[in-house]
């Protein structure tokens, strides 16, 4: 099997002599010569500037990394324009994968949203429509993420707490009614059952005479990053990548604008992980997709420009930015260089950005407002396609109508109030900004060289790994909170001694009876021998190295629910236990 291997491939191409600052003859030393004076100035400025007191706090960003008092051209001694940043649109994509930027499309405002029934969420889908969304995206409830139906003692008690309860067809059916498929994209953020819940979506648009064609969406499908991070996995990693590569083969053939994977670092940064931390073990986890598919006989560029990403947008403005810069560059090289893409396309990052929910609080919910704001503007500013923004009731309960709406005006005022889409890529060329990027890619290259030591991405994740390195850094910034080393206004300071004053949203009872009738008529009047003839015909396939896509297909056509047909992947495959200790 195909192992990830981040070694020196990555390494920023090296300058070749004499014409390494672009220049020659005179140009050459005047070049030369503006860097030594930059440099006599900077330690000028230096020794004046150490007189000055600063307040005795550390200058570190969220992250922990250190920041220093300012940044100028010494800062990118080894910086080459053309190398590390060009033009917008242009190889490596530093500033951007389009030219135009924004002032030719503005990203996607793609609100995160379900909860409890099918009926509900469709509801809530229609208002975000109505009040400027662009795009949907779904969450499931718990169950439902874990392969399991409504009813099975395993998801007990937990229908609808974190989103939509999709046991069936039926219940998809019932989630997209009324909404137009064809021309609204979807995104969908479930990982080990995604294959079970993006077949019945096609389904779906079959039933509606859709042809596959025409969709466009993303299912989540990282179910690498579930290894790491998130620990909502059903199978162990080997069938779990079988059937990551199937739906991106299947898709690749039948349904080309469907983004089959969303390299997601957004649930590894929640889990505690630094910026770079994210950004490493993301792109980590990408090149051991592409490797898979390429072994499967895909050729890269049939592929690669399907794939897409998913990063988490925290409170370090700069620190943000920066690694959305590094990200388009570094992967740009990955495929170019390392993996022989020929197809521009192929060398672009597309992402999807959600502001950070672990950085949210339930103490003075209002100020989270604030900070969804400035990570909304961090997301923008890197250049992102598309964006959720959390509700200031994220660390209370779901979103009500109330607090989803002031998250989409928030991105609607960025985008029409702000100036920030007036220019493309308006922060490129910043010492600073340009300083942060290369310090990135240094740390991504240094990543990838202990995980190859270690054998690759899966050998990484059964070692440990990942999982300890983002332990560490979440004990780490608790550490640095808790002992007032770093201020959070209305949590460590600033605190005030009041409830919250706004909407709170509740699951209704009403709504988990509903579903569970459903379900249950749905077992009783199907065609219950065409459900098992179809669940056989899935449990062959899976112990031989077919594409299960279309067993998937028939299996939810007739109305297998999706706890029948995980569990029978459960017996065929078995489950994964984590046997590391952090």
């Amino acid at each position: 099997m195909a192992q990830a291997r981040n070694g020196a491939a990555n390494k920023r191409p090296a300058k070749n002599g004499a014409a390494d600052d672009g220049l020659t003859g005179n140009g050459a030393a005047r070049h030369k010569s503006d860097a030594e004076r930059a440099a006599l100035r900077r330690a000028a400025w230096n020794r004046a500037s150490d007189a000055v007191p600063e307040r005795p706090i550390a200058f570190m960003t969220t992250s922990s990394e250190p920041i220093a008092r300012l940044y100028d051209p010494t800062d990118l001694a080894d910086w080459d324009y053309e190398r590390d940043l060009s033009l917008p649109g242009e190889y490596p994509f530093t500033r951007g994968i389009h030219p135009t930027g924004y002032r030719g499309k503005l990203w996607t405002m793609r609100m995160f949203a379900g909860f409890g029934s099918a009926e509900e969420t469709n509801a809530r889908f229609k208002y975000l429509l109505e009040h400027g969304q662009t795009g949907l995206s779904v969450a499931f409830d718990m169950p439902t993420l874990y392969g399991y139906d409504t009813d099975d003692p395993s998801g007990m008690g937990e229908y609808g707490t974190c989103g939509v309860a999709v046991s069936s067809l039926a219940d998809l059916e019932l989630l997209f009614d009324g909404i137009p498929i064809d021309q609204v994209s979807t995104s969908m953020t479930i990982t080990s059952p995604a294959a079970v819940v993006w077949a019945m979506y096609l389904v779906i648009a079959e039933k509606r005479g859709i042809p596959l064609d025409q969709l466009q969406g993303t299912i989540q499908n990282d179910v690498l990053k579930e290894y790491i991070a998130q620990n909502e996995y059903i199978f162990p990693p080997v069938p779990s990548m079988r059937l990551v590569v199937d739906t991106v083969e299947y898709g690749t053939r039948y349904v080309p604008k469907w983004n089959t994977i969303s390299i997601s670092g957004y649930h590894i940064r929640e889990a505690g992980a630094t910026a770079l931390q994210e950004l490493a073990f993301t792109l980590a986890d990408g090149v051991e997709y592409v490797g898979w598919c390429t072994e499967r006989g895909l050729d890269v560029d049939s592929f690669a420009p399907r794939l897409s990403f998913f990063f988490d947008f925290h409170n370090d403005f700069f620190e943000e930015i920066a690694k959305a810069r590094a990200a388009r560059r570094i992967w740009a090289r990955l495929m170019r260089e390392r993996f022989g893409a020929r197809d521009p396309r192929s060398w672009w990052l597309r992402f999807h950005s959600q502001t950070a929910g672990v950085s949210l609080f339930a103490e003075q919910p209002e100020l989270n407002v604030v900070r969804t704001t400035i990570q909304a503007l961090a997301a923008v500013l890197g250049g992102t396609q598309s964006l959720h923004t959390n509700s200031l009731d994220e660390a209370i309960s779901l979103p009500s109508d109330y607090a989803a709406r002031i998250a989409l005006r928030t991105q609607q005022i960025i985008a029409h109030e702000s100036g920030v889409t007036n220019t493309v890529d308006p922060l490129g060329g910043s010492y600073f900004v340009e300083a942060l990027t290369d310090r990135m890619e240094r740390g991504v290259d240094d990543y990838f060289e202990r995980i190859e030591a270690l054998g690759g991405v899966i050998p990484a994740i059964e070692s440990g790994f990942f999982q300890r390195e983002i332990a560490d850094s979440a004990y780490r910034y608790q550490r640095e909170t808790d002992a007032h080393e770093r201020t959070i206004v209305g949590v460590n300071d600033y605190l005030v001694d009041e409830p919250p004053q706004i909407p709170i949203h509740k699951i209704t009872p009403e709504g988990e009876q509903r579903h569970l009738e459903r379900l249950a008529r749905i077992r009783r009047e199907r065609d219950n021998v065409a459900v098992g003839e179809r669940l056989d015909a899935l449990r062959a396939a899976a112990r031989t190295d077919e594409n299960l896509m279309p067993y998937l297909m028939e299996a939810v056509r007739a109305y297998a629910t999706l706890g029948e047909i995980c569990n029978l992947l459960r017996t065929v495959w078995g489950e994964h236990k984590e046997l590391v200790t952090v």
